[in-house]
């Protein structure tokens, strides 16, 4: 009998906008870092250890830009991705840091305090499930309503500045973290615009003075990040607010004017109504 020779397989050259197979187990695999670093942030608040906790949702942040990113720059995106990263968002940016700031801070509130943190949760997921419906058809440049990375990253330098600085705030500054969390909540299901640094035209202009000005950032970061990252975070949060506030303050003065009010009006007499009107 004579003997099979294996062939070896020849690979095929792949035409263009052809997207290799394997491409798209890369994006999953950093979506699967931001869920594994959401749970492992679970994990570390329910032993305590807040702060690194915190940290996790740091990781998540970074894996959730890297998973997109890496998707756009392979052609790899999928209605699964999609669908994949918006579950690892919602245990990463919603549920955990709503445990993180219910056992840190808002368990002796009770009811409220858990009330609170389930807002948290259920805001995110409305957030997420909008996000998903309205992708197509949002801007680019603006985010409708508070991204829930930035609502996560919000609480995390939360603790880490209070944690870090050693802060007390207790008794009086808990019960401004109860209203803090139901506000970051309702922000997220909001109408109010927050910037979603996707405009890359200034980057590919201007490299080399963007290049400096991050290189500086991180410098300053670098002196106090606790503090540095939780003022970067503040100023975020308020600045849609703030830009909310002043689109509609300027958009009240023009409705208010009457139709034609700015127009200039000519008063044409007609010859024989004088006379008509004086007999």
């Amino acid at each position: 009998m004579k003997k099979r020779r294996f062939r070896k397989k020849r690979w095929r050259r792949l035409e263009e906008g052809e997207v290799h197979i394997g491409a798209y187990i890369v994006p999953n695999l950093f979506t699967t870092g931001n869920l594994m670093s959401g749970f492992f942030g679970i994990v570390s608040a329910i032993n305590g250890n807040y702060q690194l906790a915190a940290l996790a949702i740091f990781v998540s942040c970074v894996f959730d830009i890297l998973d997109g990113q890496v998707a756009r720059l392979t052609r790899a995106t999928s209605r699964f991705g999609v669908e994949y990263d918006s579950l690892a968002d919602l245990v990463a940016f919603g549920v955990a840091p709503s445990i993180l700031m219910y056992l840190w801070a808002l368990k002796p509130f009770g009811r409220m305090g858990w009330l609170a943190a389930f807002v948290f949760v259920a805001c995110g997921a409305l957030r997420l499930a909008r996000f998903n419906v309205q992708v197509e058809t949002s801007s680019k440049k603006y985010f409708v309503g508070l991204p829930i990375p930035g609502a996560a990253n919000m609480i995390a330098t939360t603790v880490f500045f209070i944690e870090g600085w050693r802060v007390d705030f207790t008794p009086y500054g808990a019960p401004s973290l109860l209203v803090v969390t139901y506000l970051l909540g309702f922000l997220m299901v909001s109408t109010v615009p927050f910037y979603s640094f996707k405009d890359f035209e200034m980057i590919k202009a201007k490299p080399i003075p963007v290049l400096c000005g991050v290189l500086v950032l991180m410098s300053v970061i670098a002196i106090e990040p606790q503090l540095m990252l939780f003022s970067m975070c503040l100023t975020y949060v308020l600045a849609g607010p703030v830009l909310f506030v002043v689109q509609r303050v300027r958009r009240k003065p023009a409705e208010q004017l009457p139709p034609g009010a700015g127009e200039k009006t000519q008063e044409i007499e007609i010859p024989g109504d004088r006379e008509e009107t004086l007999s």
